[in-house]
């Protein structure tokens, strides 16, 4: 259920918040979450490709396996080239190191930061936090245990800036407001 739960919510982050003409999914991170995720993606934009990075290369046969299932190319690339070419991006990690800096991040691009929620946890660079469009479903949480949490930390993220993803849903935040921003879920 959790898989579920966890995949249902950055597909609809991915559904409100993805640039419209996206067509590269990268995954960072090839467990068994990230079966869910590329499943849960795909039904929200047409992509044309996977591509994808994990700390343990022999695990990316997981995300192969996976994008052949929907019938999508995979590609295994270097996380600067991940950074430059995906229009989303899902990390699916239980880091505590930034994997994904804000420097890789080139363009348009959705971030759904949907890894493991605790103290200390951090997938994405807190630059790159501060310089998204940040949402989330709880932002308490977010603050707390979740990506925001270093950012806000530092001072480089206020809490007010970061937006329930409901807000959108419901039409009170316009959500993406422009191609070449970059917006952040922080599924928490």
């Amino acid at each position: 259920m959790t898989a579920l739960r966890t995949a249902a919510a950055s597909a609809i982050s991915i559904k409100y918040l993805a640039p419209r003409d996206a067509k590269v999914l990268g995954m960072i991170g090839a467990g068994h979450q990230s079966a869910f995720q590329v499943r849960a993606a795909v039904e929200q934009r047409e992509f044309e490709k996977i591509i994808g990075w994990n700390l343990h290369p022999e695990y990316l046969v997981n995300l192969e396996t996976v994008a052949r299932e929907v019938g999508l190319p995979f590609e295994v690339i270097e996380l600067d080239q991940l950074g430059e070419e995906a229009d989303v991006i899902i990390t699916i990690t239980s880091s505590f190191d930034p994997i994904l800096m804000d420097a890789q991040v080139i363009g348009g691009t959705h971030i759904a930061c949907m890894g493991t929620d605790t103290v200390g946890k951090q997938e994405v660079e807190s630059a790159l936090v501060a310089r998204a469009t940040v949402f989330t479903d709880e932002v308490a949480q977010s603050i707390s245990l979740g990506e925001c949490q270093h950012a806000v930390a530092s001072g480089s993220k206020a809490p007010d800036d970061i937006f329930q993803i409901g807000a959108v849903i419901n039409g009170a935040h316009a959500g993406r407001t422009a191609q070449d921003e970059v917006t952040l879920f922080d599924g928490t």
